[in-house]
């Protein structure tokens, strides 16, 4: 769609919060990416542990149309994951609707939100921050109190810190996002259902998710073309798209 700029910071506080405060610089689709995040935000009200030098923090800005934003997430999954098989070979899971697991572990997390910019904010953007775990040793994951949490280098994957964070940052840009939005504005999560659901460890397993009020639980039994996960429970089908999700036989829940 465009020739796009991914633009490196050696450290900044938020690379979503960056791409915010600049939103105007950036063409249809950019990114910017660093390996030191100083204020990111913590999973389940936990303090955010910078890991310096040892992770990719990356977020992507699209300015183009999308039919169906609610569903980015889920292809922020799939474009990761592609550049994960990519570049090192590994196959990882999606835990609905968008963490990545390698070894039963969350190797990537990922947050997208929407944004308005312009003089009367006419305009509208979405930003896709995505967290990839490199090289952090296990008393990282100890001391961040995240048990479940893991590292390509935990993993067994040899990874170079040199050259990896600019690779994955480009291939992302370029391939995860600018390529597939020509199908994903338009036509939204339906054409990656099979493929996401493919990949979705939640599927066939024993889950519990929010409910108004309080919990339901089920067996996941499909993703639909909105995206949604299908979990099949006493009281008939649920389709499940916002709040937390837990999944039996992983670690636990995870």
């Amino acid at each position: 769609m465009s020739i796009n700029e991914v633009r490196f910071l050696r450290e900044c506080d938020s690379t979503n919060t960056y791409a915010k405060e600049h939103i105007e610089e950036f063409g249809p689709v950019a990114a910017v990416y660093a390996t030191s995040q100083t204020a990111g935000r913590g999973r389940r009200g936990h303090t955010w542990v910078n890991a310096a030098g040892l992770a990719l923090y990356y977020t992507v800005v699209i300015k183009v149309p999308v039919v169906q934003p609610e569903t980015l997430p889920l292809l922020s999954s799939l474009a990761v994951r592609k550049q994960l098989a990519l570049r090192y070979g590994v196959d990882c899971a999606i835990k609905w609707p968008n963490d990545l697991l390698l070894g039963g572990k969350k190797l990537v997390g990922i947050l997208c939100e929407s944004v308005s910019y312009g003089t009367n904010s006419e305009g509208r953007a979405y930003l896709c921050g995505i967290g990839i775990n490199l090289a952090q040793p296990q008393s990282y994951f100890d001391g961040a109190g995240l048990p479940y949490g893991t590292s390509l280098a935990l993993q067994g994957v040899k990874v170079d810190l040199d050259a990896d964070p600019s690779w994955l940052a480009e291939g992302l840009t370029d391939f995860g996002f600018d390529r597939e939005l020509y199908t994903f504005g338009p036509e939204g999560f339906a054409p990656y259902r099979e493929e996401y659901a493919a990949a979705c460890v939640n599927l066939g397993r024993r889950v519990t998710f929010d409910l108004p009020g309080g919990t339901g639980a089920g067996i996941a039994t499909g993703i639909d073309d909105q995206g949604r996960l299908l979990v099949r429970t006493d009281a008939g089908q649920e389709h499940v798209f916002t709040g937390e999700v837990s999944v039996s036989g992983i670690y636990g829940h995870v």
